[in-house]
């Protein structure tokens, strides 16, 4: 979710024409993850310094190499706002579908747990009944 965040946010923001500094600055205050808000703020001094983005990216080794090659093919068309789009939407594409699996695992073992849970309610409020009437029986 933070990569997705990461591009959505600077994606947003270069196309919107804030400048790339203070876009990166945004972008590492609004990210929401420390280790990845440090590496945009590593990439910001290093844009500052005249560095490509992709470069400091790929040097921090958090962001996968997709990501900073895209970076870099989007600087050197111009295109960087779409590039950042395109990997958000497949980071968002890749979070819904771990959700999706993650949910499909957890309905099984959640109704075995009710099922469990139920069925011990239930002995807990037959088992006293069940033994008056043996008592009753005898």
């Amino acid at each position: 979710m933070s990569m997705s965040r990461f591009s959505r946010t600077l994606g947003t923001l270069v196309s919107s024409g804030v400048p790339i500094l203070q876009a990166l600055e945004i972008t590492s205050d609004t990210v929401g993850n420390k280790i990845v808000s440090d590496a945009v703020d590593n990439v910001r001094i290093g844009v500052k310094e005249g560095e490509s983005i992709a470069r400091p990216l790929s040097q921090s080794k958090l962001f996968p190499p997709m990501v900073t090659q895209m970076l870099a093919i989007g600087e050197e068309t111009g295109a960087l706002d779409t590039m950042l789009n395109k990997v958000a939407e497949f980071y968002d594409s890749e979070v819904s579908a771990s959700v999706e699996a993650l949910t499909s695992l957890l309905e099984p073992l959640l109704m075995v747990f009710l099922g469990a849970t139920v069925g011990i309610v239930v002995i807990a409020l037959y088992m006293p009944i069940f033994s008056l009437i043996q008592q009753f029986s005898k």
